[in-house]
């Protein structure tokens, strides 16, 4: 039987979610790989069967509660990222906290604690550049914050020369949907540093 990548690492994860629905079973608590198999199982399970985003995202979320995993476990996974193909093409799924760390003290080898006053933004001297961006796909595409944007999906167009060494003015984590042949200006913003492996450079 022949597997593409993508094939094989669907595989690899549902592997690795079977060992944690064992575990779980057994009345082993789960450590951050096995429950973050477990969300991207349930995200792709539902994708699969013709779930929405939402249908996904609410998978992902419902997959694993907080009383399954480890102590430090919650504190540990901030974030899972996972690519699934819906009806209007591939899209990033992003669990912000999917375990509720967030919600109460921050304990455990995995814990982050914020810290207090106001954190001045470390992107205020940098230069902009707005640009109108066509995507000529009958696809949607999206593109994260800080993906070199002069890389992006060559199905979108705009001067990818003026690009170079810009990103997606926008958080971390965050994204830019463009819907099949919509058009739109966005605001991008430089990499900060001139070293030679920086994203700007070739």
């Amino acid at each position: 039987m022949l597997l593409t990548p993508w094939e094989e690492e669907r595989l690899l994860i549902f592997s690795a979610a079977e060992l944690a629905r064992r575990h779980r079973a057994a009345g082993l608590k789960l450590n951050a790989p096995e429950a973050v198999a477990l969300m991207c199982d349930a995200m792709l399970e539902a994708a699969r069967a013709g779930g929405s985003y939402a249908d996904v995202e609410r998978a992902g979320r419902s997959a694993v509660s907080p009383d399954d995993v480890m102590p430090g476990v919650a504190e540990l996974v901030t974030d899972v990222r996972l690519e699934v193909l819906l009806e209007d093409g591939t899209r990033l799924i992003v669990l912000l906290d999917p375990l509720g760390a967030s919600g109460r003290d921050a304990v455990g080898p995995g814990a982050v604690r914020r810290a207090t006053g106001v954190t001045a933004d470390p992107t205020t001297d940098l230069e902009r550049l707005t640009l109108r961006v066509e995507n000529t796909s009958r696809r949607a595409i999206r593109v994260s914050s800080h993906f070199p944007f002069d890389q992006v999906n060559p199905r979108l167009a705009f001067d990818r020369e003026a690009a170079r060494g810009f990103r997606l003015d926008l958080p971390a984590g965050s994204s830019e949907r463009w819907a099949p042949g919509e058009t739109r200006s966005v605001t991008l913003v430089r990499y900060r540093g001139t070293g030679a492996n920086h994203p700007g450079r070739r």
